[in-house]
């Protein structure tokens, strides 16, 4: 069950502010028998709601007595000051990310073939997503179908997020298809790509229908394979992430070829 604590307030001051929604006008001392709080402490608990304008004093009686601030105004208020702290962590953390990431600049390539993968839906997308976030120059995108296991709109929509945003960053991203790949996607991935994309100068997209293979050539360096699944079903195993500069080199040069022959593609 929530709680004022929830919210940052303390035992005693969740306790006195309840009280007070009980009794009323009251005095510390009275307050300090009907919500348990020491009269030891009553006070500094009181100075603390009143900070953070839970309750309001009436300075002209003797003694001085508290009501409490009505409990929408009072959760409000709260709830501000939370998003408040919240909002300066989020400050916070994005000046140590600035200052980390000149830190930890990624070193010159290892040019020691490397490869990892991921098996499953999620977890080959994941890995796919993650990829094309590193990539610095060039993205090539190469797709004979869409993968079958994936929800294909959400799948798309993240995959488009990743595009984006490295256009916007600068990168080369070349989008190479079988002509009826667009014919087997739903009509709102087609438009994703389209409206989302094809008004950057640094895409472009064309198909050919020589396309047999789904892979990612990032950077020229590297390489994201699907793989199909073994007992012949229409749906990706897993993704294969390769660096291997030899390989990368002749997956190239394949894709110079089929692009060179390929035709543009135009609105959906």
């Amino acid at each position: 069950m929530s709680s004022l604590r929830d919210l940052g307030l303390s035992e005693y001051e969740a306790r006195a502010y309840r009280s007070l929604l009980e009794t009323g006008p009251t005095t510390a001392k009275e307050l300090s028998r009907a919500s348990d709080v020491p009269m030891g402490r009553i006070y500094d608990v009181l100075n603390s709601l009143e900070t953070y304008n839970l309750v309001r004093s009436q300075t002209a009686s003797r003694p001085k007595k508290y009501v409490a601030v009505e409990p929408d105004t009072a959760l409000d208020r709260l709830l501000e000051d939370k998003k408040r702290e919240l909002q300066e962590k989020v400050g916070q953390y994005e000046e140590i990310v600035d200052d980390l990431s000149s830190q930890l600049e990624s070193a010159d390539p290892v040019e020691e073939p490397f490869w990892t993968a991921a098996v499953g839906p999620n977890d080959s997308l994941d890995l796919l997503l993650e990829r094309l976030a590193a990539a610095d120059d060039e993205i090539i995108m190469v797709g004979s179908a869409p993968a079958r296991q994936v929800d294909i709109l959400s799948g798309t929509e993240r995959i488009v997020d990743e595009l984006e945003a490295a256009l916007e960053r600068g990168v080369e991203v070349s989008l190479l298809v079988r002509p009826d790949l667009f014919e087997s996607l739903p009509e709102e991935a087609n438009r994703e790509y389209y409206e989302r994309l094809f008004h950057y100068d640094n895409y472009s997209a064309r198909a050919s229908p020589n396309i047999r293979t789904t892979f990612e050539l990032l950077d020229g360096v590297e390489v994201c394979i699907e793989v199909p699944h073994p007992l012949g079903r229409e749906e990706t195993f897993g993704v294969i992430d390769m660096k291997d500069s030899d390989f990368t080199a002749d997956i190239s040069q394949a894709f110079e070829e089929h692009w060179a022959e390929a035709k543009p593609v135009g609105p959906p």
